[in-house]
């Protein structure tokens, strides 16, 4: 079937796919290759391996099952890259991914190359419907390797005692895939949190039959909520100072067991990337270090469940359930400031006037901004199957000691996030963009 004819699906996955590909490239322009080697904690990965198990998923569940006379670009590459799949073999220790010296950039780029390639014939040969669904499946989850690709190189660069910038204000990434952000200062003060009520009732959760969505989004199923509010925007910078100067690391009546343990453990006092010296807090971001000063207006950003649901109760809140938060943001339309914003940090909900940015009622930054933690378990919904085979493994098995996030951040691809999506991580984490949004 030649270019002209193919059918509609197959023309959009092709263009879908190429841009896709292209960001990943683009978000990697401003490293070097000595960037794109560092692993600075076990959660995180090396840039460059996240440009190759992307193309190894391809290669693993569209090529090596859909294209008979497909040839492997290495032999050692189905093993070497494996993320977590079990049932396709052994892998590295994750923590182990730094000490990939070889293969070498230039070679992991000629495999990205060489897996583009097969995908694009294969995309010419009028594929079977099921090798389309994994080529979006596929692609789905390159963004988000898109975005620990950017988590994790934040991470790299605030362990690194030089505090390398990723880009400066003024720059953009590769071919224009991030913009520069508009100059915004922050609003003076901190108005009281607003907060938005909502009537509760039988609500459906989960996604529908329209569009992709992972598996852990289904079914759909009925929930019953009570009357409960929401907060209007995400919790400040400027605010979680507040819970700081009033001793909330030092104070475990805010705390859960678990959680007051971490603070121990960790000798946490702040968010992660904070840092202090005479007395005066920054903030470190993918744009460079940033006076608290002028991030008070800001959302706080990298804190973990346990801290999240430690100011909740200092502020005599609590956070949200996901189900709370769906019931909320379904049929608001999926905008804000995400990755293709180019802004790289997370945005003040304020005008200079203390007024919402945004203009219409109810919460705002529902997407964008900082993933938001629920009081929610990461569980599978009712009647849930994960899918057959080797995929299984994608979300299903992580269904133990992890807690749901809402929302995407200001480092997720727009097309990626909607209402139904679950995102998951253990509480202490907090390398992600993660954020607070109260509820009672």
């Amino acid at each position: 079937m030649s270019a002209t004819t193919r059918s509609t699906p197959e023309i959009e996955i092709g263009v879908r796919f190429r841009a896709v590909r292209q960001r990943t490239l683009a978000l990697c322009a401003p490293l070097t290759p000595e960037d794109m080697m560092v692993q600075s904690t076990p959660e995180a990965s090396p840039a460059k391996w996240h440009l190759a198990h992307t193309a190894w998923f391809f290669e693993s569940f569209i090529l090596r099952e859909f294209v008979p006379a497909y040839g492997l670009f290495n032999v050692d590459f189905p093993w070497l890259f494996n993320s977590y799949y079990q049932n396709l073999g052994p892998f590295p220790e994750k923590r182990l991914r730094a000490s990939f010296a070889r293969p070498g950039l230039d070679e992991v780029l000629r495999y990205r190359r060489h897996v583009d390639a097969a995908i694009e014939r294969l995309l010419e040969r009028n594929p079977d419907p099921e090798a389309l669904k994994r080529i979006e499946l596929g692609l789905n989850h390159e963004e988000q390797h898109q975005e620990l690709l950017l988590t994790d190189i934040l991470h790299a660069f605030f362990t690194n005692p030089l505090r390398p910038v990723y880009l400066d204000e003024g720059e953009t990434a590769g071919d224009g895939a991030l913009r520069s952000p508009s100059p915004q200062r922050p609003a003076p003060g901190r108005p009281a949190m607003a907060f938005q009520p909502f009537e509760g009732g039988l609500h459906e959760i989960g996604h529908g039959d329209q569009g992709f969505c992972f598996d852990n989004e289904q079914p759909r199923h009925r929930v019953w909520l009570e009357p409960y509010s929401l907060g209007r925007r995400l919790v400040t910078c400027g605010a979680f100072a507040e819970f700081m100067a009033d001793g909330g690391y030092r104070r475990p009546e805010f705390w859960l067991s678990d959680g007051w343990m971490a603070v121990q453990r960790n000798g946490w006092r702040a968010p992660l990337y904070w840092t202090s010296e005479s007395g005066d807090w920054s903030v470190f971001t993918l744009r460079g270090d940033l006076p608290l000063a002028r991030m008070e207006s800001t959302p706080v950003s990298q804190v973990s469940y346990f801290e999240a649901d430690a100011y909740a109760r200092w502020a005599g809140r609590r956070l949200p359930t996901e189900f709370e938060w769906e019931a909320a943001a379904k049929g608001q339309e999926v905008g804000g400031n995400l990755l293709d914003s180019g802004r790289l940090r997370p945005a003040p909900a304020l005008h200079e006037s203390g007024e919402l940015a945004q203009p219409w009622e109810g919460p705002t930054q529902l997407f964008g901004d900082c993933w938001q933690w629920t009081a929610s378990a990461y569980l599978g919904y009712p009647g849930y199957r994960p899918v057959a085979g080797s995929l299984g493994e994608y979300n299903g098995k992580f269904m133990s000691g992890q807690m749901i996030l809402r929302g995407g951040s200001c480092v997720t691809p727009a097309a990626h996030i909607r209402a139904s999506y679950r995102n998951f991580f253990s509480p202490e984490t907090r390398w992600q963009f993660s954020g607070i949004r109260l509820a009672f």
